[in-house]
């Protein structure tokens, strides 16, 4: 009997072996849609990091997480203003003299470094070229008002470095994240700690790439920033200098400005955190001001040319840019052009307001020479100006000025 049935279980495990041998050849072939690479199974996925909870639970914890290194940054600036009667009063000699102000001035930034470094926009902390800053301040998520002074400022990279020293209760530095990684519809999260409305936070998506806007700065003149994020996250008052966060709590930018609520509702730019980390290395490395900005400059001030101007200069030609003001030694005085000219044509193009004319000469490189059509006092006349560079401080007035 014994010796019946051992060759009977021989054969018996012998099939066994040979049909699981067979049923894993037969996976591996015919289930090559739910195999990893090679063909070997898919592996078990491992439980959310965390833990499965809602995108609200991840955006809450994402804000915990970074407001803290959150600041507030408050500045009084002191000057001198003129102010005139009338924006073309100063064709006949017709200004105020010279008045002391003094402003209050509020932004965002964020902790930086653990030595006391803290990031903003240079339009938070650079006050106009009449005027100076008298007090600088950093307001903390714990209440504490710690004093500041700026390190480094890039007018065009609209970045900053303030530093506050010895406050031995900083909180963390916060983690830059890779913006070139980000795609459209990733949750964004701006934070803010304007003074009128601290603990500011709203949430949006990034929404678009590459942007190039000009964008108003605080001093009423407009700069051309390229390469932004643009986010639906509503950037408040104040908000500026303050990050943009994603999800997991990584600063993928620095506020900066909102879109002009007539040509856009709900739009918001920020500088990329890619742009922040390279200019960040580069003004550690360069304290101070940066004057450059690699934007034309020729020093006039620029208006419309209405039925009042006209009549004040009397002029009765085509369409065209009023000169309404010149600044002494800029390269548009060494051309010779004085309030009350008026601004036909510029490269061979025929300018009708100030924002062509303005956008012609900051597209010109420094150094390039810009050739004008001019009506001056009943003569037209060319004018060749030689573009310069504009000053990283330059204070421009409520008239747009290049």
């Amino acid at each position: 009997m014994k010796s019946r049935l051992l060759p009977t279980l021989i054969v018996a495990l012998s099939g066994a072996v040979i049909g699981s041998f067979a049923m894993m050849l037969y996976a591996s072939t015919h289930f090559a849609n739910v195999a990893g690479p090679n063909n070997t199974p898919p592996a078990i996925s491992a439980a959310p990091v965390y833990g499965g909870a809602s995108d609200q639970d991840r955006i809450v914890s994402a804000v915990k997480r970074v407001e803290p290194s959150v600041v507030a940054i408050d500045l009084v600036v002191n000057g001198q203003q003129v102010f005139p009667n009338d924006p073309f009063s100063q064709f006949f000699g017709g200004n105020a003299p010279p008045q002391r102000y003094q402003a209050r001035a509020s932004g965002s930034g964020f902790v930086y470094k653990s030595n006391g470094e803290i990031v903003t926009n240079a339009h938070v902390v650079t006050p106009p070229s009449n005027g100076t800053i008298s007090r600088l301040e950093v307001l903390f998520h714990n209440g504490d008002h710690v004093p500041a002074h700026v390190i480094s400022t890039n007018i065009n990279a609209d970045l900053a470095i303030i530093k506050v020293d010895g406050y031995s209760k900083l909180p963390p530095p916060v983690e830059l994240g890779n913006s070139d990684r980000l795609e459209a519809g990733q949750w964004a999260i701006a934070i803010g700690e304007p003074l009128q409305l601290q603990h500011s936070v709203t949430v949006g998506v990034v929404s678009g790439f590459n942007r190039e806007e000009p964008i108003r700065d605080e001093n009423g003149g407009y700069i051309d920033f390229k390469g932004l994020l643009q986010t639906s996250a509503p950037i408040n008052p104040g908000n500026s200098g303050g990050p943009l966060v994603d999800i997991d709590g990584r600063v993928i930018g620095v506020n900066q400005s909102t879109a002009s609520p007539t040509t856009a509702q709900g739009i918001g730019f920020a500088i990329p955190s890619n742009i922040v980390r390279s200019q960040m290395a580069s003004l550690e490395q360069n304290p101070g001001v940066h004057q450059g900005t690699n934007v034309g400059f020729i020093g006039a001030q620029l208006g419309s040319l209405n039925n009042s101007v006209r009549q004040q200069i009397n002029y009765n030609g085509p369409v065209g840019v009023v000169v309404a003001q010149v600044l002494s030694g800029t390269p548009a005085d060494q051309a010779g052009l004085q309030p009350g000219d008026i601004i036909l044509r510029a490269n061979g193009q025929g300018v009708t307001d100030p924002q062509r004319l303005i956008a012609i000469i900051r597209a010109a490189k420094p150094g390039q020479q810009l050739s004008l059509e001019v009506w001056s006092r009943g003569i037209k006349r060319l004018a060749t100006v030689s573009v310069s560079e504009r000053p990283a401080d330059y204070y421009q007035p409520t008239q747009q000025q290049p």
